[in-house]
């Protein structure tokens, strides 16, 4: 059977062949926004087969193989491993034009050495091979870590989060990728949720101290703060359906806060919850730009449609879409110039899952660039339903049409498995075949060391400047 993955692949031209095995192949990866459970990596836990390892917890894999037809059963229920994992295969060989048949056959490709694409025929050969190396101790998730020249690895965390994970990992000074938490405050920002009151009593917690209104909450997400800062903490991450901010005032704030605390099942009016989420987002902002934080900004996406599957199986498995409309703009801009007015813009990422928003994104952020460093607000990468070949290559074009490409801070993994970088292996390919197309089309100077040098900050040095010190970083 053919190999897949040849040294040929994504890449067109010889002037992207060399910019990918010169430049951008040998770069260290920085996965500063990711889903693994930091227990995880403390644990150092093995797979017993390749299902546990490839298909547990993998919604892209699974919201796939139901739209091919298989039963859930195989994806998310009870059926035997090795089923699940024929399953997989009889989907994969078929899934032309999906990422996941180049992102699954270069996991193979590059973890096991097993060359040639997955398809049913080699499915019982390929399920025997990678079990025997699975159980010969050999790769364990931090082995999966350090084989993939992972330099740091930023997890998503809640506030309320002891931390004791990340603390277990820093304390072995035998695994030398750095792992450091991410602030994520989704649970106390959705005032909306039917949950809402009984998280402040879980911050109240975490912080030591009671939370009875609005001053109190602002202090005690400052304490969680410091503690996740005492932890390595560089980036907070905020989540929403769509980006919303308005002028608030502290006693209308107080006032909410109280309203949904006294009667946690009342139902406020959505002026109430802007007001409230756009002070809340207003004071973390503030505080980020203190501690040098980047905040991480995504909206875009609508979560759960399908109510019957959310009852049966959960969150995060597989029903969100893609949702959101051009009105982001002014609330978005709004709450930028509010922070840049009173000199505390933190540096921002901003992604949207909505493709349709690449140009405005991009146009926006560059009225808010001040010349401190190149690309202070980023547009974050092509991400979830995004990262595909075409996805990546739009990103990229609209990036560099009205930014500044060079300032870009790369790839991100937005990912819950120890296999997914070889996602940063697919953008470097995509990136050095965009930059050497340009090359070979007459639209850009074949400079090759200038090139290659762009190509060196977009794949690690830029997010190594903001997120990693150079003593420790390994490049």
């Amino acid at each position: 059977m053919a190999t897949l993955i040849s040294n040929h692949f994504m890449l067109h031209s010889a002037t992207a062949e060399r910019l990918y095995f010169d430049y951008a192949k040998n770069c260290p990866i920085i996965d500063y926004h990711c889903h693994i459970n930091p227990k995880e990596i403390a644990d150092d836990i093995q797979f017993p087969n390749l299902t546990k390892l490839w298909l547990s917890g993998d919604h892209y894999k699974w919201r796939l193989m139901r739209s091919a037809g298989i039963e859930e059963d195989l994806i998310t229920g009870d059926a035997d491993d090795f089923d699940k994992f024929l399953a997989w295969a009889s989907v994969i060989e078929r899934a032309v034009g999906n990422p996941l048949y180049h992102w699954s056959n270069l996991e193979l490709y590059r973890y096991f050495d097993i060359k040639e694409p997955l398809e049913m025929s080699n499915a019982q050969q390929i399920w025997e091979t990678v079990n025997e190396k699975l159980n010969s101790g050999m790769f364990s998730a931090r082995h999966f870590i350090m084989n993939s020249n992972v330099d740091l690895l930023c997890t998503t965390d809640d506030p309320a989060d002891d931390l004791f994970s990340h603390r277990r990992i820093a304390e072995d000074l035998t695994f030398a990728p750095l792992v450091i938490p991410t602030f994520r405050p989704d649970r106390i920002v959705n005032i909306e949720k039917s949950d809402f009151a009984d998280y402040v009593s879980i911050l109240s917690k975490a912080a030591e101290m009671p939370i009875q209104n609005w001053d109190d909450l602002k202090a005690a997400l400052h304490k969680r703060m410091d503690y996740f800062l005492d932890h390595g903490c560089r980036l907070a991450d905020h989540a929403m359906e769509r980006f919303v901010f308005c002028d608030t005032s502290d006693a209308e704030v107080d006032e909410i806060f109280q309203k949904k605390m006294n009667d946690p099942k009342i139902k406020l009016t959505y002026a109430e919850e802007t007001i409230y989420k756009s002070a809340l987002l207003l004071y973390c902002a503030s505080e980020y730009f203190v501690r040098g934080w980047t905040m991480q900004i995504h909206f875009g996406c609508r979560r759960n449609n399908n109510s019957l599957a959310f009852e049966q199986i959960g969150p995060d498995t597989g029903f969100d879409t893609i949702a959101g409309d051009a009105n982001f703009v002014s609330s978005l801009a709004n709450f930028m110039d509010v922070l840049a007015l009173n000199n505390i813009l933190p540096r921002m990422i901003i992604y949207s899952l909505n493709p349709n928003d690449d140009p405005l994104i991009d146009t926006l952020i560059g009225c808010f660039q001040d010349g401190s460093e190149a690309m202070k607000i980023q547009h974050g990468s092509a991400w979830w339903f995004n990262d595909n070949e075409q996805g990546i290559k739009n990103h990229l074009r609209s990036l560099a049409a009205q930014g500044y490409l060079p300032g870009f801070i790369g790839m991100l993994t937005d990912s819950r498995s120890f296999l997914s970088y070889t996602r940063h292996e697919y953008f470097r390919r995509i990136l050095c075949d965009y930059l050497g197309g340009l090359v070979e089309d007459g639209k850009f100077h074949k400079n090759m060391e200038l090139l290659g040098s762009i190509v060196q900050d977009i794949c690690y040095n830029n997010a190594q400047k903001i997120f990693l010190p150079k003593d420790e970083s390994s490049f």
